[in-house]
């Protein structure tokens, strides 16, 4: 896999940061347009049924959740008792919230509608 190393701002408030994504590449382009191909969720579980373990993908949706109960200011206890998440899992969704790429934070508003507590 060839690593293409490219510039992202990022705007947190007033602060503006520079940092390379180490994860941009082309073929993580291709994998996440074939993702924006997809028309509904049935075509979702097909897709992701076959490039992905089960336990991979309710990872990814046990993560969601945990973002989700988060910016509802539940408690890491109880958010480890409705999900099974570790504490690491948790802290480490906390510390994307708070720190990261503002993706957690793009999708739970796009998806605010949705009852995932």
């Amino acid at each position: 896999m060839v690593i293409i190393k490219e510039k992202i701002s990022i705007t947190r408030g007033d602060k503006v940061s520079s940092l390379e994504s180490k994860l941009k590449s082309k073929e993580l382009d291709l994998f996440f347009k074939s993702i924006l191909e997809l028309k509904n969720i049935d075509e979702c579980y097909k897709f992701f049924e076959d490039v992905a373990t089960i336990n991979e993908v309710k990872s990814l949706a046990q993560r969601l959740h945990v973002a989700k109960l988060l910016k509802c200011k539940k408690t890491y206890s109880e958010i480890a008792e409705i999900t099974g998440a570790s504490t690491a899992t948790i802290s480490r969704v906390n510390r994307c919230l708070n720190y990261g790429s503002d993706g957690y934070n793009l999708v739970l508003e796009r998806l605010k509608d949705e009852n995932i507590d």
